[in-house]
């Protein structure tokens, strides 16, 4: 798995009523304060979706029906995790690029993020992204 990412497990009260799974921001399962949630739904067959890095944004995203492949590169290093489940997650750090395809018909994509959205954050010309973090893998060997 690429650095600045992670596959949560979230914790689910069942019984014979159904499932219940509770997310809380700042917690073991969501490492930030949730200041901002989206869905994508309804994306065509063939559609991909993403090809882009932000630079500070976190975000924990959910599949909470279907499923799809996500694509994360922190620029050393590329993973493709499959997301289907509400009691998975995948969590996506900065200066992480994600590509999302594969969605199944139906597929619900649930995105907890850390920011309100922001264009300046966002990073979608990879060859720009690839730079910058090779930049920063030279800062910090300098160090």
């Amino acid at each position: 798995m690429p650095r600045g990412c992670e596959l949560i497990t979230f914790a689910k009260n069942q019984d014979e009523r159904g499932v219940l799974i509770a997310l809380e921001g700042e917690s073991d399962e969501v490492p930030f304060p949730i200041e901002r949630v989206y869905y994508i739904s309804s994306v065509p067959s063939g559609c991909r979706r993403g090809f882009h890095a932000h630079e500070d944004l976190e975000q924990v995203l959910i599949c909470v029906c279907g499923s799809v492949s996500i694509l994360v590169d922190d620029g050393c290093s590329q993973d493709t995790v499959v997301l289907s489940g509400c009691d998975r997650g995948l969590y996506i750090g900065p200066m992480v690029w994600r590509e999302m395809f594969s969605f199944t018909e139906g597929a619900v994509l649930v995105v907890l993020a850390s920011r309100h959205y922001d264009a300046a954050d966002y990073l979608a010309d990879y060859n720009e992204f690839k730079r910058l973090v090779a930049g920063a893998a030279a800062e910090e060997t300098e160090e």
